[in-house]
């Protein structure tokens, strides 16, 4: 079997995982009405790439840690995600009405229960590390890195810039200033969070942390390109959006060759900041791989 074949069996194994308990997490014993819980399991269980979680448990693995002690920060993160897709296709931000190949949150049920439902998930992702990531000084540390990376000066910083409208002008120090906290400051929280659920040291953390800005950033070039070339039935999302409203882009800035020669080359950088975690880290640089020749 190939490296890329064995990548995507474990990948497959460990998103059933990350399904079962997130599946397990929105099963609310009582008091949740039961359009809002509907409304969270939809956004939340629909099929996904689960790569954020992916890389907590990839993290935990290449820093020689127990998986099982990782789920739920990969749950927490996930959670975040999905909260920030549901809040982002609304109306009032990018107006979008297909996600994951179905219709957004807020076309299914409303906008009103779509907020709500974003907060929910919110709240809940940091419940679950408060109460599932032991031992607790282990819990407050990823509760204060997720927390960053989904606040005011990463994540929501990021979409703010974006609704300011500095995606239509610039060049690359917004555009990459913007992608880095956008995509890159979750992908790098991810990596941090399995790191700590392992006990990492603080140099592996760093190794991570470069690890995760390379391929945050090469991520998001690929995505401008499957928005320029890719099939909207396979991405479970439109295209073509971004040229449409004449957003900066790295294909519009630089060609669609050039930017695929950027990504492969931050591809590259990715796989060598983790080398020196040796073969613990494979599976990692598999998927750095993976994600450069992904489809959707």
């Amino acid at each position: 079997m190939s490296s890329l074949g064995k990548l995507d069996r474990q990948m497959q194994e460990l998103r059933s995982r990350v399904d079962a308990a997130l599946d397990a997490y929105t099963n609310f014993a009582g008091g949740c009405p039961d359009h809002l819980r509907e409304a969270i399991r939809y956004s939340l269980l629909a099929p996904g790439k689960r790569l954020r979680p992916l890389l907590v448990l990839w993290a935990c693995e290449a820093c020689r840690g127990d998986l099982a002690a990782a789920l739920p920060a990969a749950c927490a993160v996930e959670m975040i995600h999905t909260y920030s897709l549901i809040h982002d296709d609304l109306p009032a931000m990018d107006d979008d009405n297909l996600r994951r190949g179905q219709p957004t949150c807020h076309k299914q049920f409303g906008e009103g229960i779509a907020i709500l439902a974003g907060d929910a998930l919110l709240a809940l992702a940091f419940e679950v590390l408060s109460e599932d990531i032991e031992p607790a000084d282990r819990a407050a540390v990823c509760c204060g890195v997720l927390a960053h990376a989904a606040g005011a000066t990463e994540l929501v910083g990021g979409q703010a810039d974006d609704l300011a409208g500095e995606f239509f002008c610039g060049g690359l120090d917004v555009l990459e200033s913007i992608h880095r906290r956008k995509t890159g400051a979750m992908f790098c929280a991810a990596l941090q969070l399995g790191a700590i659920s392992a006990g990492a040291s603080d140099g592996e953390r760093q190794m991570l942390d470069a690890y995760g800005k390379n391929l945050g950033l090469a991520f998001q070039i690929v995505d401008d390109l499957l928005d320029v070339n890719g099939d909207a039935a396979e991405l479970g999302k439109n295209t073509g959006k971004d040229a449409g409203r004449g957003k900066l882009t790295f294909p519009g800035l630089f060609g669609v060759d050039e930017s695929r020669r950027r990504a492969e080359s931050l591809v590259v950088a990715a796989c060598g900041a983790i080398q020196p975690l040796g073969p613990h880290a494979a599976s990692l640089e598999c998927l750095a791989r993976y994600v450069l020749e992904r489809k959707h």
